[in-house]
Parts: structure tokens; C-alpha cells; sequence
């Protein structure tokens, strides 16, 4: 508190009520290649059905990306997922050459304004939008029959004809208003149904600055910017007027165009294979731990260059873990050992503990294509450790016939046997094997961390991701404070009560945190900085199990020899 001149009292709080908070340890990361939705741009998936109605159906160019993301949604339900797109994919237009338009900034920030040679775009770039077919009815003071509301097609999904809105009537304007509807034409994105109307927007606004009753944007563009899961509005719909009325702001304004009504399909739309560097970009996305919150990275079906790039953006990030799967002719190959070991000796990286490789790929059936495919594991793997999380804690392994069965498995590629899995455990790969009356489950845990070490094995690893993470951020506030005995202190008493919490969940066997002159000497205070020690013991996972059976004599009493052996 400040110095007081006079007399008199003064009240101040001290809080002492401050916690180590608790952090997400169930986010996924995945960036990937599918048929549809905003790329370059996070989006939050929670669960499959999203998954489809925001990134598309899979089919044979995106199965293996789509349903890395599903698997893992089977165990979770908090997914970031980048579309990746190749910058020579376009997006379908009304009129006009294709563009790409990423994703919703790229829209604001270059097709925000009117554009005399496009009308209207698909929402995203691929041919899926092709599809789509866009149709309008404009008020008009001379309507004539080919164009008027009763000789429209779509009339029915209307109360009325447009007009003149409430907004631009008292602003002395008129014949502003536009409906406009979306019309799957080949069926995409409805089954098969062609034809089939996806969304109707009613008694929009050519006026800029027009609003409805409740004060929500009524102008065209807007709206559909905000609401329309299909198309944007790229430029004036009466692109065929002279009028160039459309777009301005209503005062005075008739807004009556040549063109009144019309029907449109889209065109242009182009899927341009993904490659490497565009999933790369995709994965830069979610590099920044400051700005995206996940801890478990899927890498899909992804190449070892791909591979690799999500294991350094682990790596960097410090808190999360990537999870790999060896290559595809793992489902193929007579030699399966061979190819899996080659992969994690000699290709991956494995000198990290913030990595985890499986064995393989499973077959599992596309119920959108009523198809079966081979999905790799990694998405599951990862899912696993949601469920641990959900049933018992990060600190306890993924692995094995309590937490480690596998969803969704027909079968495997390569079910390795116990020589088979000596030899792929030695190298860090985990096996995932079927076993008779226990399904399909993870047998490992390790890390791809070479040298021996408690962070070889991935309940470690994510321990110290939950104790670093939630530690570090509690400590943000001893930022700036002074370093005396007094913060010292506090320090002390906002990190072990978190510590003998998580002691008592049996994540660690011990602990100790120093914070005191001996690691703050003064020539650490007069650098302004601030130290505090902690000490982990961490608890430690069974993967090997020795049964001794002893026979003895029946004459032989137990306690004379046990121990002994």
C-alpha cells in the first residue's frame, strides 16, 4: 500500500487463495487433407458428425486423413483439425475465373469488396463445390414473367415476395430486398438427392448498411458471410445491370436492378493434390503453444518428412506428444518387421521422449462409402490416451487390456508376434497386437527417447507435461513481484499442496521444491531473476511381469525358506 500523509485508515487485500490450475490434457491436433471446409484455420472438432458436416465426407483421396481424425474422436471430444490445401485448388464461382479462397480472413481481407466479374463462390476451395447451385429473386418495379416471385421456382420456400424493408423505407430507399436459396444440383452433399435445397436465406438486403428489426445485418453479403455453410458473395448479383446500385448505402436509394431473378450453378471448383509442403504450412498452425492449447499431435497417414515435422512441432512446443505409424506397405509387405524397424531406425528421429510409434495400421469399414480401408493407428493411439485420462490420469499408461483396447478394428495389417515385438520394442516402436478374449490393445509404451531414461516410457513424459504446464502457468504471477522471503514463500505453498495432490493419485512417488537462498543467491536476484527447484520421482509403469513358482517338500514350513530362493 502507499505511504499515508495524514491520519487516517486504509484497507487492502491480500489474496492468498491462489492454485495451481488445471490444464488440458485431452486436446488433439491433426492436420490433414479432406474434400471440403476452411484451410490454413483451426477448427475446433468435437465429435464425427461435425467432422462431416464441416470438412466432408471422405472418399478415396482423403479416407486415411478423415478417419485418423474420427478414430481419435471415438475416444475424444476435443479435436483441432487444419485443412490443408494445395494453393492450385479453386474455389467454384457463379460467374467469372476461380479463385481460391482459403478460408473466412482470407475473404475479408481480399474479397470483401464488390467484384465486377464474380457473383457468387463456393465457401471453399475443391470440386466438391461444383455441386452447388445458387438461385435469387430480387423486388423490382417493373417485374416481368420470366422473372417475377410467382413464376419462380423456389417461391415455395417463401412467405412473400420481396420488397422494400422497413430499414431502407424510412431511409427513403426501396426494392431492396433479395431472397436467395442454395440447391445441391449433383447431390454431394445430400446422398445422392440431387436438387435438393441446402439453405434458404429470406428478405435480405442489397443496402450495405441495412438492418432488421432486431438490429442484426440484414445487407446480403454480410449474411451470408455469417451464416451460409455453402457460398459467399463475391461481388453485385445484378452483375448484368448498369444500375450499379447493389451494395450502396440505402438513403435515397432504388434499388431495383435489370436483373431481378436468377439461377446460377457454380463451376471452376478444382482439387489439386496435397503435397507435402501444403500439409507442412498446415501444421505451422498449430505450432504456437501461446495461441493453440492441444497435447496429443496426430500425424495420420502422413509422410516421414510430414512425420517428422510434427515431432520437431512437439518438440518445440514442449507440451504435447506426437504419435506415428509406420508407412502404409507395413498392410502389404511378407517382411513387416523389416519395414517397421527400417522406418524407426532409420528414418524417424527417434531421439525424443515427446514421440510415440505404434506398429501399424488397422481395417476398419467406411460406412460413408460402405467400403473397408486401412486407417493407421496413431489417431487411436492417441485416443487411448484420452481415455486414460478420462478413467484414471496422464500419468498412467495407455497400454495394455485395462485402458489400451482399440475401437473399430476388423483387423490388423501385422498382429506381430512375442519375437516379432522384441524386436520392434528394442528399436521404441509399441506393438499392437489382437489376443484371444481381450480384443485388440496396445501393448507398449515407450517414447522414440534412445538413451535410457524415465521419460523413455510415455506416462513419464506426460507427467511432466501436466506438472511443467500447470506449474508454469501458475507461476505467471510471481512475475514482476519482489524475490524476497516473502514470495519465496508462496511459491512454495501454491506448488506443493498441487505436488501431494498428485502424489495421492499415485503419479509421483516423491517430490521436494527448493526455493531459498541456496539456488536464489544474490547474484540471481540482482539478475532479476527467480528459481525454484522441484524434485520428481516419478511413478513407473509395469512392463515386465516375473512369476517364480516354487515347489517344495511337503514337510517344509514356508517361513524357513521364503526369501531364500
Amino acid at each position: 500500500m502507499a505511504f499515508q500523509i495524514s491520519p487516517g485508515v486504509s484497507v487492502s487485500e491480500v489474496d492468498q487463495t491462489t492454485v495451481v490450475p488445471a490444464v488440458s490434457t485431452t486436446a488433439g491436433g491433426y492436420a490433414g487433407q479432406f474434400q471440403w471446409g476452411p484451410a490454413g484455420k483451426k477448427i475446433l472438432i468435437t465429435n464425427e458428425t461435425q467432422l462431416v458436416s464441416t470438412f466432408g465426407k471422405p472418399d478415396g483421396n482423403t479416407a486415411t486423413s478423415f478417419f485418423s481424425a474420427a478414430n481419435f474422436l471415438a475416444y475424444g471430444n476435443n479435436l483441432q483439425v487444419v485443412r490443408a490445401a494445395n494453393t492450385g485448388s479453386f474455389n467454384s464461382v457463379a460467374t467469372g475465373t476461380a479463385v481460391q479462397i482459403a478460408n473466412e480472413d482470407v475473404y475479408d481481407v481480399s474479397y470483401i469488396t464488390d467484384s465486377t466479374t464474380i457473383s457468387f463462390s463456393s465457401r471453399y476451395a475443391g470440386a466438391l463445390g461444383n455441386s452447388l447451385k445458387v438461385s435469387i429473386n430480387a423486388a423490382n418495379t417493373t417485374l416481368n414473367a420470366s422473372t417475377s416471385f410467382a413464376n419462380w421456382q423456389y417461391k415455395g420456400n417463401f412467405t412473400s415476395a420481396p420488397n422494400t424493408s422497413t430499414f431502407v423505407a424510412s431511409s427513403g430507399g426501396a426494392n431492396d430486398q433479395i431472397h436467395i436459396v442454395v440447391i445441391d444440383e449433383d447431390g454431394l452433399f445430400s446422398n445422392g438427392q440431387k436438387n435438393t435445397v441446402l439453405e434458404v436465406f429470406p428478405f435480405l438486403s442489397k443496402a450495405s448498411d441495412a438492418v432488421n428489426d432486431d438490429g442484426s445485418p440484414a445487407y446480403y453479403r454480410t449474411v451470408l458471410r455469417d451464416q451460409s455453410r455453402y457460398i459467399y458473395a463475391l461481388g453485385p448479383v445484378d452483375y448484368t445491370s448498369t444500375s450499379g446500385t447493389w451494395g450502396r448505402a440505402a438513403a435515397g436509394v432504388d434499388f431495383s436492378g435489370i436483373n431481378t431473378g436468377a439461377t446460377a450453378s457454380l463451376a471452376g471448383g478444382l482439387t489439386k493434390a496435397v503435397q507435402d509442403s501444403d500439409v507442412s504450412t498446415a501444421w505451422d498452425v498449430l505450432a504456437n503453444p501461446d495461441v493453440v492449447d492441444v497435447s496429443l499431435l496426430i500425424s495420420g497417414d502422413a509422410s516421414t518428412t510430414i512425420q517428422q515435422k510434427v515431432i520437431d512441432t512437439a518438440v518445440a512446443r514442449k507440451d504435447c506428444v506426437a504419435f506415428v505409424s509406420p508407412p502404409s506397405t507395413v498392410t502389404t509387405s511378407a517382411d513387416p518387421t523389416t519395414v517397421v524397424t527400417t522406418w524407426a531406425s532409420s528414418t524417424i528421429a527417434r531421439a525424443s521422449s515427446y514421440a510415440m510409434a505404434d506398429s501399424g495400421w488397422k481395417y476398419q469399414f467406411d460406412k460413408y462409402n460402405n467400403v473397408y480401408r486401412w486407417i493407421p493407428l496413431n489417431g487411436d493411439i492417441a485416443g487411448l490416451c484420452v481415455y486414460t485420462d478420462n478413467v484414471a490420469d496422464p500419468w498412467y499408461s495407455p497400454a495394455g487390456s485395462v485402458r489400451g483396447a482399440i475401437r473399430n478394428v476388423v483387423k490388423l495389417a501385422w498382429n506381430p508376434t512375442q519375437a516379432q515385438r522384441d524386436t520392434i520394442y528394442s528399436v521404441g516402436v509399441n506393438p499392437v497386437v489382437s489376443m484371444p478374449g481381450m480384443g485388440t490393445i496396445l501393448y507398449g509404451d515407450k517414447t522414440l527417447l534412445t538413451q535410457p531414461s524415465a521419460f523413455g516410457r510415455i506416462n513419464v513424459r506426460r507427467l511432466f507435461i501436466v506438472l511443467e504446464k500447470a506449474i508454469s502457468q501458475a507461476s505467471k504471477f510471481s512475475l514482476f513481484e519482489l524475490n524476497d522471503e516473502f514470495t519465496r514463500a508462496q511459491f512454495i505453498a501454491l506448488v506443493e499442496p498441487f505436488l501431494r495432490d498428485v502424489k495421492g493419485r499415485r503419479g509421483i512417488y516423491d517430490y521436494r521444491v527448493v526455493c531459498d537462498t541456496t539456488n536464489n543467491t544474490p547474484q540471481v536476484i540482482d539478475s532479476n531473476e527467480f528459481v525454484g527447484d522441484i524434485y520428481i520421482k516419478p511413478a513407473r509403469s509395469i512392463n515386465y511381469v516375473r512369476l517364480n513358482f516354487i515347489a517344495v517338500r511337503s514337510g517344509v514350513n514356508f517361513n524357513e525358506i521364503v526369501g531364500a530362493v
